[in-house]
């Protein structure tokens, strides 16, 4: 192996290693929050929880915010991944689909949903947080209103409808979260059975 090469393999094996150790760091970060919350949470804290000295983290993050921004980036990405995974299924297929992701078995899980809404109420009073939201909010109504529009008439119809569709999915999970009498199971039923009865009348409408 000549030293080019032996370069670029040094460069990969370095490359993985910090991608590891800053999969640490968001672990630990987030075992922090659920644990105590975001405001209580310290940088020594998530040093300590990812097993490394504070001096060490600050080599791949300048402080607990930029963690907060680069974390809660993945996991609004990995949330649109999923979801443009079922994209092109029928309507029918896509609520179930939708539902399941959110509500069901194989959901966005209750400690997750718990840092999400720590990083909005973050989100408050940090530009890229609130960017960062914007573009799950964004996204999610977009994706709303194709499935209204593949089974109604207007897109002025079709753009209300998904307005109203993420305000009950929000409305609902953050509900199962806080509200022991109201189980994610159930939760997801409601936004199942609201989702079909809005797209009900245009595809019953059909000859």
């Amino acid at each position: 192996m000549n030293g080019s090469a032996q370069a670029k393999s040094r460069t990969g094996v370095a490359a993985v290693r910090g991608d590891k150790r800053r999969r640490a760091i968001f672990e630990a970060l987030h075992a922090c929050v659920i644990q105590k919350g975001y405001s209580k949470t310290m940088l020594a804290d998530v040093a300590r929880a990812a097993g490394m000295s504070p001096s060490h983290l600050l080599y791949y993050f300048r402080g607990r915010d930029e963690i907060l921004q680069s974390y809660f980036s993945d996991v609004v990405q990995r949330i649109i991944a999923r979801m443009e995974g079922f994209r092109h299924e029928p309507v029918e297929r896509k609520i179930e689909l939708l539902a399941d992701l959110f509500f069901g078995g194989t959901s966005v899980d209750k400690s997750e949903i718990g840092f999400m809404l720590e990083c909005f109420g973050a989100a408050v009073h940090d530009k890229q947080l609130q960017h960062q939201k914007a573009v799950v909010d964004r996204f999610c109504k977009v994706y709303l209103q194709e499935l209204f529009e593949a089974v109604s008439g207007g897109k002025a119809r079709a753009r209300d409808s998904a307005e109203i569709a993420y305000a009950m999915l929000v409305g609902l999970r953050t509900a199962s979260y806080f509200d022991e009498r109201l189980s994610r199971r159930h939760a997801g039923t409601l936004f199942r059975n609201e989702m079909r009865h809005r797209a009900r009348p245009a595809t019953s409408a059909a000859p």
